[in-house]
């Protein structure tokens, strides 16, 4: 048996608030200006949500409303200073991303995952700690004794096939008030053991908040970063991750694109050849359609891309093909970009 572990955070925890506003500041941008290029960056604590990055959009918005609504559907006050410090996309980006010559808006490695633990094509412990997270914000949007913050972290026992058997800890760190403890550890164990048992898996020790107290949370408690938080955005750790964060870009920028199709590449071949997982790394140069190269790994070993799959992969095909300006990312960047 291995033990392996993986982990989220909750949809309140500063890094995921900051990577929300700017992909809700991207929705905005798409919705009213599909051409929009963004890279939006957030940064967030003590009292003060720094807003930065590069927009090219003929969409007319107020960042700061955007900011404080975000704030306000998590569950957090919404008197913050904000600083709006977003400039234009450079020009000479621009030369190799317009929509005459679509290419990639950045250089990098992206990666697609799947397997077939679940129905998702996801990981067991994946999609039970993505259950637990969208139950959690529930509660907080129920029982004022949650607070938004929060994380959780499976580690599991794994046979020789990477399957999980038994869960050996359940972590659940939660921002409270301190004063139900018991009721509201409760609620979560209850949960979570519930959880388990419909994989059939059993849990041997919950640990919550080990320190003994989680009541200052939040950007008083840390400060926040859109981008800290990519291996949640992705597989939890059980798959390579590119170096891009996905969140407030532009799908020409191939951070997002490229892994959302390396994404789709991954799930159509664990079908076609009937794989026990596989990944898809698919490389970019800037400015570039075409990717540099496509790697294809699974438990058979390394496959050979289809010649089709590079022409798929190319930017402008990407966003047409997946519907990519259509999407709200506001919505993806709550939980992982991958769960269904």
């Amino acid at each position: 048996m291995k033990l392996f572990s993986n982990e989220i955070v909750f949809r309140g925890h500063p890094d995921k608030v900051c990577d929300q506003i700017s992909s809700a500041i991207l929705d905005e941008c798409l919705r009213q200006d599909e051409t929009s290029r963004c890279g939006i960056e957030t940064v967030g604590g003590k009292g003060i949500i720094f807003i930065t990055g590069e927009i090219t959009t003929k969409a007319k918005f107020s960042v700061e409303e955007i900011a404080r609504r975000v704030l306000r559907d998590i569950g957090y006050k919404d008197d913050y200073d904000i600083i709006n410090n977003i400039g234009l996309q450079s020009e000479d980006i621009a030369l190799g991303t317009n929509d005459g010559v679509m290419g990639a808006g950045d250089q990098g490695m992206m990666f697609g995952y799947a397997c077939n633990d679940t129905k998702e094509l996801l990981p067991t412990a994946m999609v039970i700690l993505q259950r637990f997270a969208r139950y959690y914000d529930e509660l907080v949007h129920t029982y004022e004794d949650f607070y938004p913050d929060g994380k959780a972290q499976i580690t599991g026992y794994y046979d020789d096939d990477f399957h999980i058997v038994r869960i050996k800890d359940f972590l659940i760190s939660y921002n409270n008030a301190e004063r139900n403890r018991e009721k509201t550890d409760k609620i979560l164990i209850d949960y979570a053991t519930d959880l388990c048992r419909e994989y059939g898996l059993e849990i041997e020790r919950f640990l919550i908040n080990p320190t003994g107290r989680f009541l200052i949370g939040g950007f008083e408690g840390d400060a926040g970063l859109t981008g800290r938080k990519i291996v949640v955005d992705s597989y939890q750790s059980f798959s390579n991750v590119g170096g891009g964060c996905m969140n407030g870009k532009d799908p020409s920028k191939v951070d997002l694109s490229g892994t959302y199709i390396a994404r789709e590449f991954a799930k159509e071949l664990l079908r076609k050849h009937h794989l026990k997982w596989c990944e898809v790394q698919i490389s970019y140069a800037i400015g570039m359609r075409r990717p540099m190269a496509i790697y294809i790994d699974s438990d058979q070993g390394n496959l050979e891309p289809e010649e089709s799959m590079y022409q798929r992969a190319e930017p402008g095909n990407i966003i047409r093909e997946l519907d990519m300006k259509k999407i709200c990312y506001e919505e993806q960047a709550k939980y992982g970009h991958f769960r269904r």
